[in-house]
Order: structure tokens, then C-alpha cells, then sequence
């Protein structure tokens, strides 16, 4: 087992990992920016070093930094948590490269996942569903509107190295595709480096189904159930949840043995997440994959009793995996708390927290790193925390979550706890039945 791990990430991940090296008995190293010194990772880390201003590019994202506190530190390991350098192949290089231990896939796994029409290409090759659409990186218009044209419209183009939601752009029409396919490839180039782009069809109404996937360094591959995922606002989650509640056992067989194949394609180690899209029929089509922990991932803890930050360790280690598939134990939600105002349009909300009141009780969890008179930094990602809720049924764990979320108090900025308050009362939500675009049909203010 380590000694020493290196958290090259901030926030409520950062805590997460440094609880759970805390009761695996190794030292911890965070590293944190100007704008993050009087955060809670500070405090509870062994050591920390600060590498850099606020700007996520001078700091969170700068390699040479983080790899020098490595050095002075003498770790053994670096966490890159999720997010910032989590899915970056070239990063979990240089670790490796430096000597230290990358807690997370190899390099070439992240590369083949990260690209995502290459991703595409080696989960049909594999014998995993895909949607329909290019076998691979459409290079020009003509190419694009012949894809178009062989699978109907309405479609959506994406960015192959896009990934969190970002880099699509949905085609309705040949017009359309002719007047966007220039934009969606420069858009590419700008934000993620690359202008390769695919296309696949847009389906109708659908669920996001995603299957945590676990693999050792000895050809082990496991999954542990599925989270639901549907509730997003523009492609970004919102409530998640463990189980979903349309699945069936002989369903998560079926999307459970297409995971493990998907995983097992790239040689998977540690933790990852294969993501699906269900369709009316329930027929399923691979997404993406995630080759990293999370945000989630407290739900497949809480529903299974299981925690997979230490097994990321563990596995990172070189122990076997400890984890096999099982059905859920529990039922668990999570909603994220964040950082704007549902009110304006979801805008952010950084400033000061002036007041602050944590849930508690028997089957309610809070991820968080938020204090009273923390200053919300208008740098990085909006979360300020994942408020995490379990019982025996769905009903239990939403009138838990109710409960709970009347008990979260959090003043000074706006937060989403209104529309979380929201939901839980939305006659939908409770029935389950929604999908990816629900929120775009209804306005949660009525609901």
C-alpha cells in the first residue's frame, strides 16, 4: 500500500480522497491554488503546496507544478480526483514517466476513451450497441451530409475529444448541417483543441444510463449497477440516482455484460464509467466512457455499501479487486448543490457564504467543502456540494431527500436548492418518468 498520495485537485474531491486515505492509513498531499488557501483540503491534508494563482491554467492544470510537489514530497501517488487533469493521457504519461503512481487507467485507455469516435469505433468492434451514425471523424461536408442523409435527421454533431456535455451541436435539417458543420468543427478546434468531429442520430426520448465499471491489474473487470442520470440542464446532471427506475434485472444483465465487454476492450484499470442511452423501447446505445471516478458516485456507494475511492487505491496498489456485482441494496439519490440562481436562468453565484446549516440524520450524506464565510471563488466548477440520501425504497429516499434539503441552509448566494425542493414534489420525478429533455419541456417554476 502507499505511504503517500498527491491530490491534484480541489473542492469536495479532494476531501473525499483525504477521508478515505485517512482510514487507509497514508498521508496526504493537496495542492491548491491562491484563491483555495483557506480551504478545507488545506486544512485536513498532511501537507500542502500551493502551485500557482487562481486562473485554473497557472495552477490546477499546470503539470510541471504539480509534478515538482510530488517531488518535494516525496509521494508515492498521484489522485487526480474528477475533472481539471482526471481523463488527461498525457498527465497520467509524466506520472508515470516521474515515477509516481497514476490512481487511474493507463494512458492508452484514457486516450482511446477520450477521443470519442474512437471510443465509438472500439465499442462496436467489441459488440457493444452504438447509435446509429459515422463509423468515425467526418472530414468534410459532403461526408457529413451523406451520414446525414443514410440516417435521417434530426442529429447531433459532436466533438471527438469534447466530453462533460460540451462540444454538440443538434442539426434538424440539410440546411441546417450545411450552415453548422463549419461552426461545429471550429468550435471544436477552439475549446478542446481538435476540430474532428462525428455525427450521430438524435434520438428521441431517451434516458442516460450509466454502469460504474471496475478493473484490476489482473484482466478483472466488474460493474456495480447502474445510475440514472436523465434529469440534466443543457447536458450538464443535475438529481442523480441508484437504481434507475426503469430498470429490470434481466436489463441490467444485458447493459451490465456490455459494460464489462466495453472495459474490457481497453484493458481497464480502476475506476470508469460506461454511459448509455435508452431509448422507449428500452434498446441501448453506448455514449461514452469516463475514465475516471464521478461526481456521482457516492449513489453506487450508497446503494451497494461499497466505497470505490478506496478501491481505486487498492486496485492502484496492485490488490485485486475486492468489489463483484451484485443487485442494489438500497435505494440512493444525490442532488447537486450549486452555485446559481435558478431564478435567473441558472446563473452563477459566487461571493461569500454568510450563513450555513449541513443536513443530517439517519440515511443522509453531505460531499462538501463548503464552511460559513467561505468564499465561493468564480474560477472553477459551481458545485458546492452533493447532498446524498439512501432508504430501502425510492419513496424513502426522496421524502429523506425532502427532508433534508429543507434542512440545507446556505446563505449570501443563490444556490439550486430551490429547484431541488422543487423537483422532489414534481409529480413526474416521483413516478420516474422522465428523460434527457424534460427540462427543456417544462419550466421547473410550475412544476
Amino acid at each position: 500500500m502507499f505511504n503517500k498520495i498527491l491530490i491534484a485537485n480541489r473542492g469536495e474531491i479532494a476531501l473525499r480522497i483525504i477521508r478515505a486515505c485517512k482510514e487507509l492509513g497514508i498521508k496526504t498531499v493537496v495542492v491548491y491554488s491562491e484563491a483555495d488557501i483557506y480551504s478545507l483540503p488545506v486544512k485536513f491534508a498532511d501537507e500542502a503546496v500551493c502551485i500557482g494563482p487562481p486562473p485554473s491554467s497557472k495552477s490546477y492544470l499546470y503539470i510541471p507544478a504539480i509534478i515538482s510537489a510530488a517531488q518535494i514530497t516525496n509521494v508515492d501517488a498521484i489522485h487526480p480526483g474528477y475533472g481539471f487533469l482526471a481523463e488527461n493521457a498525457t498527465f497520467a504519461e509524466i506520472c508515470e514517466a516521474s515515477g509516481f503512481v497514476f490512481i487511474g487507467p493507463k494512458p492508452d485507455s484514457i486516450s482511446r476513451m477520450g477521443n470519442k469516435s474512437v471510443a465509438k469505433e472500439t465499442m462496436q468492434k467489441a459488440g457493444v450497441p452504438v447509435i446509429p451514425g459515422s463509423p468515425g471523424v467526418v472530414h468534410s461536408l459532403d461526408e457529413a451530409v451523406s451520414v446525414a442523409d443514410s440516417i435521417g435527421y434530426p442529429i447531433i454533431i459532436k466533438a471527438s475529444a469534447g466530453g462533460g456535455g460540451r462540444g454538440m451541436r443538434v442539426v434538424n435539417n440539410r440546411e441546417e448541417l450545411i450552415r453548422s458543420f463549419g461552426v461545429a468543427k471550429a468550435e471544436a478546434g477552439s475549446f478542446f483543441g481538435s476540430s474532428d468531429v462525428y455525427i450521430e442520430k438524435l434520438l428521441g426520448k431517451s434516458r442516460h444510463i450509466e454502469f460504474q465499471v471496475f478493473g484490476d491489474k489482473y484482466g478483472n473487470v466488474v460493474h456495480l449497477n447502474e445510475r440514472e442520470c436523465s434529469l440534466q440542464r443543457r447536458h450538464q446532471k443535475l438529481i442523480e440516482e441508484a437504481p434507475s427506475p426503469i430498470m429490470t434485472s434481466e436489463l441490467r444483465a444485458k447493459m451490465g455484460e456490455s459494460a464489462i465487454k466495453g472495459a474490457k476492450a481497453v484493458n481497464y484499470l480502476g475506476a470508469g464509467t460506461i454511459e448509455f442511452l435508452v431509448d422507449e423501447n428500452f434498446n441501448y446505445y453506448f455514449m461514452e466512457m469516463n475514465t475516471r471516478i464521478q461526481v456521482e458516485h457516492p449513489v453506487t456507494e450508497e446503494s451497494l455499501c461499497v466505497d470505490l475511492v478506496k478501491e481505486q487505491i487498492r486496485v492502484a496498489a496492485g490488490e485485486p479487486l475486492s468489489v463483484q456485482v451484485q443487485e442494489p441494496k438500497f435505494w440512493s439519490i444525490e442532488c447537486r448543490i450549486i452555485a446559481e440562481d435558478p431564478y435567473n436562468d441558472f446563473r452563477p453565484s459566487p461571493g461569500k457564504i454568510t450563513s450555513l446549516h449541513l443536513p443530517g440524520g439517519f440515511g443522509v450524506r453531505v460531499d462538501t467543502h463548503i464552511f460559513q464565510e467561505y468564499q465561493v471563488p468564480p474560477y472553477y466548477d459551481s458545485l458546492l456540494a452533493k447532498l446524498i440520501t439512501w432508504g430501502m425504497s425510492r419513496e424513502i429516499a426522496i421524502s429523506k431527500m425532502k427532508r433534508a434539503l429543507e434542512e440545507f441552509v446556505i446563505e449570501g448566494i443563490a444556490t439550486t436548492i430551490p429547484f431541488h425542493l422543487k423537483m422532489m414534489d414534481n409529480i413526474d420525478f416521483r413516478a420516474g418518468n422522465f428523460d434527457t429533455k424534460y427540462l427543456e419541456r417544462v419550466d421547473w417554476r410550475s412544476i
